[in-house]
């Protein structure tokens, strides 16, 4: 508590101004890495999950504060295997985690000192932070940490403000600058106790905003994200800090989310933000929940994962692929089937995914480039386009045409800056990626 409690006093030194933002060199390298990386997975889990709901059950059930915290009892995850989690993530080929420390609810999934709600002071007794974090070092995963902004429990979040979390039965307006003072104390927790962190996955701001797609989504508090922004680059300088608040990215972040769509296309009206310069993510559910709900069958089918993969990295982004695990501590095999498959696939396409940039022309209906020094890798993922007509096409010539999975020649056309290729798609394969090399 001494090392804790003299951080947090020497933070004020290290202030800094966001607008004035230079990032370290290790956070420029962190960016690069983040951007090659392309796959990560999502983990919403906590004691929201017992009640088989999704997430936002504490919200959407208008249960109070009370009652809620009677779940702590309840969260006995004794199928949890961190090992297996992580090994399955690694094996669909995912190169990150991203994992829920603290949703909306307040539950802290690690021993923090700052809140009694936490997993050690449930049945489980264990850190899961800890446990999860040290095997992603192990594994060779890089570890990124969620954090709600939002608390449907505690008094001193301004709830009064705030668009949810209305019907919980809090009555006591408590201190603004005490809750900013307590999120410094568990963010320094996490930064100081869990080795190297990755990034930190911010969510919740747009509580204090006008809904998406108003003219003045100005929050109506002070966040205090400048101080919150330096603390974490302080302590961990390589750290990446996005937040999810449907905005143009702030002062201070370094890379920016688009939640259950991809960059730049607002299908689910979530996303009215343009896509940044900074590296980007796209954050997906498998099924249409985020946490476990017992009756959401609705899973997407491996081809649509693919497609999804695909046309992220089309557009320069990474995909977040989230599972919900059931509160026992085991995953779905929904989940890790399609996982599987994902990892099967890139075993033979992960040359046109990882480490490339968004093709030169955005995804078409027929499917999307990726690009990588002189090479394009152009996926068909409509099964009825057998001519793909690429117009203001970068190479002067083509050095070779083919098939990525079996080296077989493609038939191309240059013509006044037009390249036509000739597909064939092949049906049982979700995306025929076919390798054009650039002749110097």
């Amino acid at each position: 508590m001494k090392k804790l409690a003299a951080i947090l006093l020497c933070f004020t030194v290290f202030k800094t101004i966001q607008a004035q933002y230079t990032p370290a060199p290790q956070n420029l390298a962190a960016r690069q890495w983040f951007e090659d990386a392309r796959f990560g997975l999502f983990i919403h889990w906590g004691p929201f999950s017992i009640p088989g709901s999704g997430e936002w059950v504490m919200n959407n059930r208008n249960i109070t504060v009370k009652n809620y915290t009677r779940l702590m009892d309840f969260f006995n995850p004794i199928d949890f295997d961190a090992a297996a989690w992580v090994d399955a993530a690694k094996n669909a080929g995912m190169k990150y985690i991203t994992l829920i420390t603290r949703h909306h609810d307040g539950f802290s999934m690690w021993d923090t000192k700052a809140s009694d709600f936490n997993i050690m002071n449930s049945p489980y007794k264990k850190d899961i932070v800890k446990m999860i974090a040290d095997e992603c070092h192990k594994q060779g995963l890089k570890i990124f940490f969620y954090y709600s902004l939002l608390d449907w429990r505690r008094n001193d979040y301004s709830y009064w403000t705030g668009r949810t979390g209305q019907g919980t039965g809090r009555t006591v307006h408590g201190d603004w600058n005490n809750y900013i003072k307590f999120m410094e104390q568990q963010l320094t927790e996490l930064l100081t106790n869990y080795g190297e962190v990755a990034g930190i996955w911010f969510d919740g701001y747009w509580d204090q905003t006008e809904p998406e797609g108003a003219a003045d989504r100005t929050p109506r508090i002070d966040w205090h994200l400048d101080e919150i922004y330096a603390l974490i680059h302080k302590l961990q300088p390589q750290c990446l800090i996005g937040n999810n608040h449907h905005l143009s990215p702030l002062p201070g972040e370094d890379f920016q989310m688009f939640e259950q769509d991809l960059p730049g296309e607002n299908k689910g009206g979530l996303n009215y933000q343009k896509p940044s310069d900074l590296p980007l993510e796209s954050c997906v559910t498998m099924n249409n929940s985020w946490g476990f709900n017992l009756t959401d069958t609705s899973y997407k089918t491996p081809k649509q994962l693919i497609d999804l993969l695909v046309r992220a990295s089309g557009y320069g982004a990474n995909l977040l692929l989230n599972i919900g695990p059931m509160p026992n501590g085991k995953i779905q095999p929904e989940f890790l089937e399609r996982m599987a498959y994902m990892g099967n696939w890139l075993k033979t396409y992960g040359e046109s995914i990882y480490g490339t940039k968004g093709g030169y022309m955005r995804p078409q209906t027929w499917g999307c480039i990726t690009q990588k020094n002189d090479t394009m890798f152009v996926h068909v993922l409509d099964k009825k386009a057998t001519s793909i007509k690429l117009e203001n096409f970068p190479f002067k010539k083509i050095a070779r045409a083919y098939l990525l999975k079996n080296n077989a020649i493609v038939q191309t056309q240059l013509s006044n800056g037009t390249l036509t290729i000739t597909a064939n798609p092949a049906m049982d394969e979700p995306d025929e990626v076919i390798v054009l090399v650039n002749k110097k």
